[in-house]
Order: C-alpha cells, then structure tokens, then sequence
C-alpha cells in the first residue's frame, strides 16, 4: 500500500511539474501596432507580446504565439486553436457570454481620427462619410451604433493596417481606434500627419467594455486565477512598468 501510495505521489508531482512547465498558446492579431505587430524579420513583438511573456514566466509556462485574424478569435478560442487571447481584447458583455476573462491588464480609449479638413460637431456632422473600422471590433460595434444610425456609411476590414492604407489612398474619411494604437500605428507615421483626433474620449462601456483581460474558455477557473494572480504581481514587482514605459509615457493600466 505504501509503495502503491508513494507512486500515485510521484506521479501527482510529475503531472503538476508538467503543467507548470507547458507551452501556452497565446492568440495574437500582429497588425495592431503598439500593441501587436512583427519585427522587420517576422517576429511577433509589442507592449500585448511582452506582457504575454512576462505573465508566462510568472506562471511557469512557455508563451506560444498563435497569429490569427481578428474576426476568427473568439472561434478559433472556442475550437481549441489556442488557450488564450492576449492581444488587446476589451471585457464586454456581449464576449463574457462567449467566454471568461481575466482581470484587466490596460484601459484605454478609442476617438474618431479624420482627415484635417473636414468639420465635426458631433457624429451626425459625418453624414455621408465614409469611416473604417475593424472587423468584430468594440469601434465598429461603437460606429455601427452611433455613426452608421446618423447616415455615415461603416466599412469594416479584417486589419487594422488596412483601414489606414485605404484611409491613404483617399477611400475612407477616418476610423475610429484605440487612441494609442492610431497614434502608433498611423498618426505618427508618413501620411498620418494630414488626420486629426476629433470629439470627446471614447470610454462608453456597452461599446468598449471595461479594459482589455485576457480572454480563456469557460471553465478554466485555475488558470483564470492564476493569470489574473500574475497580472497582479507584474503590477506589483515592476514588470509591468518595465514594459509600459518601453511603449508609452504614461500608466496604460488605466482607471
């Protein structure tokens, strides 16, 4: 009986140090610059790619990162292609029906960008313009709620990236993002300097939910836990400043 319980331990203690020390497929859109995009070599990189990591090592895992379109993550989640989402996904009602989410591990807010010479005063002066949005997004739940109701015609894209080369090309009239992500991505890039931000902060929470988590299947209650401990504990030891100040100059965290 002893050897019998004995071996039932080693085994117990086998499986856990197995767990501990797995891979963690982590599902990213890297066309989503600060926060997700590639290195001139094709490596995935960005403030989500770093804090992926970093949550990875407090946990004991290795990060594997699995790129996928935006529209096909929650899908691809739901079918086991990865075990979690960490590539700036906002906590909404709509997604928590779908699957869990840790806690928050930044808050920011979206705004309409527009070309510089166009007036706005409000969302019904966009009558008959033309603004991009990405696929599946909170921004496009946000523009086809307020925007497309006033008369303005919603184009979603499957990337952000490609919103901004038909904004370019002359296509579009503007986007609604992330006000970091634009920024990053297309204002302070060559042609970005012709658009503006315009209107109040985007912050609405049936639109934009309340921060991005990490999003998992439901009935992960152990890993769910686990990630929001190390979310916690990055913010706490100085891990998360690190990464923050490598990509911005202020807390992203947020309220």
């Amino acid at each position: 009986m002893k050897k019998l319980l004995l071996a039932a331990a080693i085994t117990a203690m086998c499986a856990t140090a197995f767990a501990a020390g797995k891979d963690l497929k982590v599902a990213i859109d890297a066309t989503y610059e600060p926060f997700t995009f590639k290195t001139a070599d094709g490596k995935p990189t960005g403030f989500d790619v770093d804090i992926a990591n970093a949550l990875c090592e407090e946990i004991k895992r290795t990060c594997v990162f699995v790129e996928q379109p935006w529209d096909g993550m929650i899908p691809g989640l739901l079918a086991k292609k990865y075990d979690v989402i960490i590539s700036s996904m906002s906590i909404t009602e709509e997604r928590l029906k779908q699957v869990d989410f840790t806690d928050k591990y930044y808050n920011t807010p979206s705004k309409i960008v527009l070309k510089k010479d166009i007036k706005f005063d409000g969302p019904a002066s966009l009558k008959g313009k033309k603004i991009g949005v990405l696929k599946a997004s909170t921004q496009e739940k946000y523009a086809l709620g307020e925007l497309k109701t006033v008369g303005v015609e919603v184009v979603s894209y499957d990337a952000q990236d490609q919103v901004y080369l038909d904004i370019k090309a002359g296509r579009l009239d503007g986007t609604v993002a992330d006000t970091l992500e634009v920024t990053g991505g297309f204002l302070t890039k060559p042609g970005g300097e012709n658009y503006q931000f315009v209107g109040t902060e985007l912050f609405i929470p049936k639109y934009f939910g309340t921060g991005a988590g990490v999003a998992l299947r439901k009935g992960q209650a152990e890993l769910k836990g686990q990630i929001s401990a190390a979310i916690k504990a990055i913010r706490a030891n100085g891990k998360y400043k690190t990464i923050n100040d490598k990509y911005f100059k202020f807390d992203v965290y947020g309220k």
